[in-house]
């Protein structure tokens, strides 16, 4: 059986060469797309101003991606709003969406699974088994779209899964989400978080977006790296920074480094001292972050204190800081958690 072509994934001007395969006029692509990617329907059926036998067409040899929301937890104490969707072969992935004064932010898987490593990380305990299509991707942000009946404003590529892994997926994901016949949400509204896979950096940096690129750094020097970052093994602390600086100049961009705070592991004046050594010069951000803690893994949170030391010290050494606010810690608000409680029932 020959598989159905996924339309949610192709850009207008490839719906248009679609559609005038089928025997259609090119103005209904325009039509098409926007209740795709603007109305977010999820059925042909809907697509009232489509004559009846271009949908009947449509059903027969298009799949419409739709996905199915499985749970949903909302913290009590900020909104925060953690979604489990089903895809359509019985796999879940996990969105957040979380609310802030400049708008709300969802943050999107972009793997089920993650084959990444990553020690602290919740989201890689049962490795990889595919990484999502951009219809999958797009819809994660649809489906919060439409359950809350606001507008999205913010992305952000940090969920389950190492986006640059997807890369070709990803970058389909980011033109179909900021085409200005779509969602439109500006590029520079959207941030890709890597683990640092170096030459996808180098090849990211050449595809002219507006984007910003956040790197999960968590150590300030290769031996802590590899032991927190099984990626760190293949690719050394200094090509990944080496990386970013690329980025930096091709681009213009600010880039992110985001440390996670691991008591007693990353955290020490030491550590920023050496950390502040790393980023001197670059155009770049520190994002703090106090781990979340999984069972499955011993590591414990920096102390609040500690952490505001932290800050202090990379502050006097002239690195731009903040804190990351932690935001749903009465849900499973760490990547791959909610799916994890389903998948063991």
């Amino acid at each position: 059986m020959e598989a159905k072509t996924d339309i949610k994934s192709m850009t207008l001007e490839e719906l248009k060469d679609c559609l005038v395969s089928m025997g259609e006029k090119p103005f209904r692509a325009k039509q098409l797309y926007e209740w795709v990617h603007v109305r977010l329907v999820s059925s042909f059926d809907e697509m009232t101003n489509l004559p009846k036998s271009l949908r009947e067409k449509l059903k027969e040899s298009c799949s419409l991606t739709v996905l199915t929301q499985e749970d949903l937890q909302i913290s009590k104490i900020d909104g925060t709003r953690k979604y489990l969707f089903a895809l359509s072969d019985g796999n879940m992935v996990e969105s957040v969406l979380m609310k802030y004064e400049h708008g709300n932010s969802v943050c999107i898987s972009s793997q089920v699974g993650c084959r990444m490593g990553c020690r602290f990380c919740a989201s890689t305990l049962d490795g990889l088994v595919r990484g999502l299509t951009p219809s999958e991707m797009l819809d994660q942000i649809y489906r919060i779209q439409t359950d809350i009946g606001e507008r999205v404003s913010n992305v952000v590529v940090m969920g389950t899964g190492e986006p640059l892994d997807n890369y070709d997926n990803l970058i389909r994901f980011i033109h179909l989400l900021t085409d200005p016949n779509g969602l439109n949400i500006s590029q520079r509204n959207v941030t890709v978080s890597t683990c640092g896979i170096v030459p996808r950096i180098y090849d990211l940096a050449r595809e002219d977006l507006q984007i910003t690129l956040a790197l999960s750094l968590h150590a300030s020097t290769q031996e802590k790296r590899q032991e927190l970052m099984p990626i760190a093994n293949r690719y050394d602390i200094h090509e990944v920074l080496k990386a970013m600086k690329d980025y930096v100049n091709a681009t213009g961009r600010r880039v992110t480094f985001e440390y996670s705070l691991v008591g007693g592991v990353n955290d020490t004046d030491e550590d920023a001292v050496r950390l502040a050594g790393l980023l001197k010069g670059l155009l770049c951000h520190v994002n703090l972050i106090p781990v979340n803690p999984i069972k499955e893994r011993s590591y414990v949170q920096s102390n609040h204190r500690r952490v505001l030391a932290f800050q202090k010290k990379l502050e006097n050494l002239g690195i731009n800081v903040t804190i990351r606010r932690e935001l749903g810690r009465d849900i499973d608000g760490a990547c791959g958690q909610l799916r994890r409680r389903h998948l063991r029932g």
